[in-house]
């Protein structure tokens, strides 16, 4: 019986720690909500750097991904400022108002292969 018991407990033991390891490593690799820009959904932030959308109506969203409600259209030539980015879609804020009406100064989201990007 005392070997089971020693056999029970040393099984248990590493399987206990490697799960608070496994949480401890979550947790600090996490970024801090500063660090991810303006935008929570955020993942890598830019030195708001200016774009011009490169396609027509192309679809500015509520959120990174076309799950997200459109806000609107944009046309070529429309001016964004980048403030961040998560995968292949970019945070930015219009730098005027859009083609479509949009009003200067919105926040949203769009697909970078919309954008041609000038300069950081």
């Amino acid at each position: 019986m005392m070997i089971r018991r020693l056999t029970i407990r040393s099984a248990v033991v590493p399987a206990v720690m490697a799960v608070a390891t496994a949480a401890v490593m979550t947790v600090t690799t996490a970024p801090a909500a500063h660090a991810v820009g303006e935008n929570s959904q955020c993942t890598r932030n830019w030195a708001n750097f200016g774009a011009t959308v490169g396609k027509n109506a192309w679809n500015y969203r509520s959120g990174p991904s076309t799950g997200y409600k459109s806000l609107g259209f944009l046309y070529r030539g429309d001016k964004l400022t980048v403030l961040c980015s998560k995968g292949s879609w970019d945070y930015a804020q219009l730098s005027s108002r859009s083609k479509s009406g949009i009003a200067k100064g919105t926040k949203g989201w769009v697909r970078d292969d919309g954008l041609i990007h000038l300069a950081g």
